[in-house]
């Protein structure tokens, strides 16, 4: 792979962006509502109930700002939600297996919006099991050391370079955080000696993650395993960015991973109620359709019924493609930007088979999720997603009832098989959905289904096709048709080496009162980085309207 390294000038302008937004300022932020006169001047809409636009609007509504979020289905949350059948006896999880979201600043966000009080946590067992090479490899809970450990007793030859890398990557997150600590006039003080104060930051500043584990060890098999976890930020080694593979993994290993009690739904519920406690409002199924613009500013958004909302600002928690291809007039976006956003490519999308099981499985099976590896190259198993080559691929399976009594229906139990998925093999079947006309392509649903039931049944759990009382499939299709991402894209843009983290594109767009707060903006995909966004994307309102 080819990419373009950032110089000395640019990586210190852009990581005094990026990083100084890790950490608000609360003091300011008041300073900064109460030079802002009447909060009913600044009324604002939020297209969108995914949490990065739930979280944004929050954050407005708790300061006293008019903020209405339009969200086209019937519930908000986007990829963090839940959905029943069988009469309410299966309720299936759409996206969450762990996050780390509930330790580090973004609790500390959650605390202030009054969140974190009312959520229910579960901790995981572990943060992942990779099941390669006749090995099951686990990764411990907040505890990297153990981890480190674990994997010198597989590969004794290469116990130096596994506590290296592992202890490369917490540096990285840890120099992160201090960074973004920092004052604005320390950063501004000390930023010519930069790579002498934070000498990870700077050597990881154009590595890809295959160029940072390539630095450490030399096994291929424990290449694979530190890496494992790539598909969880949608690129393979070859292409991802090692500083965001960095941040996001030594975040699990240090903090641990959770699950939010009763689904994920529940975050999206409680972001939702936080807004129309406060004041605001939450608009389901009611589609947005165009940004009204007026000498080059947003005064309002038209929905699909017709009604117009005015607006001094409008925060788009939708498809960033969609926004600036679909919503806006085309004269009103520069020429320069529509041709960076053309530069850059929708995430990878995803298969997923949801399993209702008529019989309870907790503490039968002992593990909560497990990767299965391919025994292909990382990039070869890219190319398999890409492709739509569902029987060679990778995947992961996650039975939830390990987690914690009570999770399913008594008798019962709730499984997810999961593997990542390109849109084009969908594509043929794209028209004929959108028409209602879906025979074909609940043809295709139903072998990929089969396929990865019968590979899971072989690899982890023999028996399951007797043990399957409810069957449900999403696609890429089905990920476009409830959020609207285009190609189906479940991380936004990708985190390639030009648009991944300090290079990632801003919240801010050229056009005045216009932001984004999703993964296709800044800092990217996952629960912990919309809600991030949403966040900045705050910040940066407050900032521009005082």
């Amino acid at each position: 792979m080819c990419h373009r390294p950032i110089s000395r000038r640019k990586f210190m302008s852009i990581s005094a962006m990026g990083a100084a937004a890790l950490a608000i300022d609360w003091r300011k932020m008041d300073a900064l509502a109460a030079k802002m006169g009447p909060k009913k001047d600044y009324p604002t809409v939020v297209i969108g109930a995914g949490l990065g636009g739930l979280c944004c609007a929050a954050h407005l509504a708790k300061q006293g700002i008019p903020v209405t979020v339009l969200e086209k289905h019937n519930i908000p949350g986007g990829y963090a939600t839940a959905f029943d059948r069988d009469g309410g006896k299966f309720r299936f999880e759409v996206s969450l297996e762990g996050t780390a979201i509930k330790e580090g600043e973004t609790g500390e966000m959650l605390r202030r919006l009054g969140i974190m009080g009312k959520l229910r946590w579960a901790p995981l067992p572990d943060v992942f099991r990779a099941k390669a090479g006749g090995k099951t490899i686990v990764f411990p809970q907040r505890n990297p050391e153990a981890f480190i450990s674990e994997l010198s007793k597989h590969f004794p030859q290469e116990a130096v370079g596994i506590k290296g890398f592992i202890h490369e990557i917490l540096g990285i997150q840890e120099e992160t955080h201090a960074y973004g600590e920092e004052s604005g006039f320390l950063k501004t003080v000390l930023k010519p000696v930069f790579p002498l104060r934070y000498p990870k930051m700077w050597g990881v500043r154009n590595q890809t993650l295959a160029e940072l584990v390539d630095g450490y060890v030399k096994d291929t098999a424990l290449k694979n395993i530190l890496t494992a976890m790539w598909p969880y930020y949608g690129l393979p080694p070859s292409k991802l960015s090692g500083f965001y593979y960095a941040i996001a993994t030594a975040g699990y290993l240090k903090y641990g991973s959770y699950y939010i009690k009763n689904r994920s739904q529940a975050l999206s519920d409680l972001l939702a109620d936080t807004i129309e406690d406060a004041g605001g409002e939450v608009r389901c199924e009611t589609e947005a359709k165009e940004i009204l613009i007026e000498k080059g500013a947003v005064k309002g958004v038209k929905t699909a019924s017709g009604d117009i909302l005015p607006a001094r600002a409008v925060v788009s928690n939708a498809s960033a493609l969609n926004t600036f291809r679909h919503m806006l007039p085309s004269e009103a976006v520069p020429e320069d930007y529509r041709k960076k956003l053309a530069s850059y490519r929708p995430s990878i999308s995803c298969f997923i088979v949801w399993l209702g099981l008529n019989r309870e499985l907790r503490g039968k099976v002992p593990w909560y999720t497990t990767g299965v590896h391919s025994g292909q190259s990382p990039d070869a198993d890219y190319l398999s997603y890409v492709r739509g080559e569902v029987d060679k691929c990778s995947f992961g399976v996650t039975l939830y009832d390990t987690l914690y009594p009570g999770y399913s229906s008594p008798g019962t139990s709730n499984m997810k098989i999961l593997c990542l998925s390109g849109y084009e093999p969908w594509r043929p079947f794209e028209a004929d959905y959108r028409a209602g006309r879906k025979a074909d392509y609940h043809k295709q649903k139903d072998r990929w289904t089969d396929t990865l039931i019968r590979r899971t049944e072989e690899h982890l759990l023999p028996g399951l096709s007797d043990m399957i009382e409810v069957k449900v499939a999403g696609t890429p299709l089905t990920c476009w048709r409830y959020t609207g991402n285009t190609d189906g894209a479940i991380y936004g843009f990708e985190e390639s080496m030009d648009n991944a983290f300090m290079n990632r594109i801003r919240n801010r767009t050229p056009i005045k009162g216009l932001y984004l707060a999703s993964a296709w903006g800044d800092p990217g995909g996952g629960f912990g980085g919309v809600l991030r966004a949403g966040e900045r994307t705050f910040q940066q309102l407050m900032e521009d309207w005082s």
